[in-house]
């Protein structure tokens, strides 16, 4: 069963969640602040990371960048800011998901669960003759390695990048709408999905496109959602 860190100042809420999980059956680890959990997942294996954002010492937002530097695992954010600049904040710097406290634990372990599936299949790389490859100009997608390459050198992506990149490769040329791609990927009714999309294709092109702001790859289609382009 997978290995989930706990990082929160308040020790009420880390102990609250990790109850939940526990029933689940997962293993909780616990940190009660950004140095902490830094510590934590150089030492001991990790599979899913759920942080606050206002800690002491280093706050969940500095904690998930130097996170990103090195870790692909999912991250989920935890604050009590419900504006939509601070989950933009939380998305922009390498997070997953993001929660608004106060939450309902079930709602916390749905997205728990929901967020290890996708981690599981991108790390779940086999060897197989008759490889789904999905390819575009010097983009390519190998969906049995969950590997992506451009121009033959490897891309580091997190599960959900991953995944809107497949959605798209597998498509080429066929536009999705914001709703659609976050349907797809979050398996949830898209409410106000444009900023959680926006931010997640803007990460992704940074990675695959030699220059972002003119990407010959994955497009914008004013008005009706993006496409990866059919070359």
């Amino acid at each position: 069963m997978a290995n989930i860190l706990i990082c929160d100042d308040d020790q009420a809420i880390v102990e609250a969640i990790a109850i939940y999980l526990e029933q689940e059956g997962y293993q909780i680890l616990k940190a009660y602040d950004g140095e902490q959990a830094l510590r934590i997942l150089k030492n001991d294996p990790v599979d899913l990371l759920i942080i606050d954002v206002m800690m002491p010492k280093l706050d969940g937002i500095r904690a998930t960048l130097k996170i990103r530097e090195e870790n692909s695992l999912p991250i989920i954010i935890l604050s009590a800011k419900s504006e939509d600049a601070d989950k933009i904040l939380g998305l922009n710097v390498g997070a997953d998901d993001y929660v608004t406290k106060p939450f309902s634990p079930l709602e916390l372990v749905a997205r728990v669960k929901s967020q290890l599936r996708r981690y599981t299949r991108l790390g779940a790389a086999v060897n197989s003759e008759n490889a789904h490859i999905y390819e575009t100009g010097g983009l390519s997608v190998n969906d049995d390695l969950k590997e992506v390459r451009v121009d033959g050198e490897p891309v580091k992506l997190t599960p959900i990048e991953y995944n809107i990149l497949l959605l798209l490769v597998k498509n080429q040329g066929r536009v999705f709408s914001i709703n659609q791609i976050y349907e797809s990927i979050w398996n949830e009714e898209a409410v106000a999905a444009d900023n959680t999309v926006a931010v997640h294709i803007r990460h992704i092109r940074e990675k695959i496109e030699i220059n972002p702001r003119e990407p010959r790859y994955l497009k914008v289609v004013w008005g009706l959602g993006y496409k990866v382009e059919k070359l």
